[in-house]
């Protein structure tokens, strides 16, 4: 069974400046898969935050929001106010729910990923990474 990185090391037969070492990544700690998925997930939730309201300053300043809701109150005859449903507090607290529900996600999504990597290395034998120091 012939790999890519086998035949990259096959190919350069001159001398290089420096040590080349391949390395098989054989397991991933648990620990910390969750603690990097979760500070990808803090990460993914401030931009999840700020462009919530980013987005809503533009439709805001560009009549958008107005326009919307000047339609639905035609349609239902002024029963129902977007301007009513959809004002910044409302808009923020959704942002901080979807930021919430992708910070769990994406955390346990870490976790799962790690172990299905630990649990396929027993069958693949893992990852072949090629280093060299200059």
């Amino acid at each position: 069974m012939s790999t890519v990185a086998d035949k990259l090391a096959k190919k350069s037969t001159r001398k290089t400046g420096g040590k080349q070492v391949r390395l098989r990544l054989v397991y991933i700690d648990f620990w910390s898969a969750v603690k990097l998925s979760f500070l990808a997930a803090v990460a993914l939730a401030i931009v999840t935050i700020v462009s919530f309201f980013l987005i809503y300053l533009v439709l805001q300043a560009t009549g958008i929001l107005a326009g919307a809701d000047e339609f639905v109150g035609q349609i239902t005859d002024g029963a129902v106010s977007i301007a009513a449903l959809m004002g910044l507090p409302q808009v923020m607290a959704f942002a901080a729910v979807v930021a919430i529900l992708n910070l769990i996600v994406v955390t346990v999504l870490g976790a799962v990923v790690a172990g299905i990597y630990n649990l396929a290395v027993k069958v693949t034998g893992g990852l072949l990474v090629g280093f060299m120091s200059n």
